[in-house]
């Protein structure tokens, strides 16, 4: 794998909240030269990603219903409206993970349902759907990667990087088993090895705050 392919499976992340705004347009700067699937950032960011990454092949992606996924779906989907508006391309929505785990899929479906639909209005609109898997057990990730892949999700996604745990090869592994979507790993990845073993283990996108680091280790190697 060559330092481009590496980039192209790299979503590189900043989305800690005291980030001023100089610090990130550097990021998205750095970010653009690099060559990333995409860059992911806080809403509040969204606008000024598009602006600096324009005409480039970088994405701009956000968060939804984040860090804890426990907003309404309503908001949940009037978010999304508004990042696509302010012009993100791709939008990583956290599952209600209480309703997953009172059985509630009727819930769980109709939330991440409608951040799809409303993504489906604008085409090439990505949604990757954050399941955060150190709350849940085995059963729980394969159910709820089965929902993401009924209600037209792309992506399931491990972890927010918040949470109690990040991303394990054992979670990869078990959601590309689960379903046809595709797969994002992210929390706790920050060097070459992990990245490569992820990747090997069935993850399509990595989701880390160290990507250009990363990319730098693979050219000295």
């Amino acid at each position: 794998m060559n330092e481009k392919e590496l980039a192209s499976h790299i979503d590189n992340t900043l989305l800690k909240p005291e980030i001023p705004k100089k610090e990130m347009e550097k990021f998205l700067k750095v970010s653009k030269k690099y060559g990333f699937a995409s860059v992911c950032v806080q809403p509040s960011y969204v606008k000024l990603a598009a602006s600096i990454l324009k005409g480039s092949s970088v994405k701009v992606c956000t968060v939804i219903g984040f860090p804890l996924g426990v907003n309404i779906s309503a908001v949940k989907a009037y978010e999304a409206e508004q990042a696509m508006k302010d012009g993100a391309a791709e939008l990583d929505m956290v599952i209600n993970v209480g309703a997953l785990k009172s059985k509630d899929y009727m819930t769980v479906e109709k939330d991440i349902q409608g951040v799809v639909k409303v993504a489906k209005k604008k085409k090439g609109t990505i949604v990757k759907v954050i399941l955060e898997t150190g709350h849940l057990t085995p059963l729980e990730i394969s159910k709820a990667c089965k929902i993401c892949e009924k209600v037209g999700a792309d992506f399931v996604k491990t972890s927010t990087g918040m949470g109690p745990r990040g991303a394990s090869i054992e979670d990869v592994m078990l959601m590309k088993k689960s379903c046809t979507l595709k797969v994002k790993a992210a929390g706790g990845i920050r060097d070459l090895n992990t990245t490569l073993t992820v990747i090997n283990a069935g993850a399509d996108r990595i989701g880390t705050s160290g990507g250009a680091a990363i990319v730098e280790e693979l050219k000295k190697v």
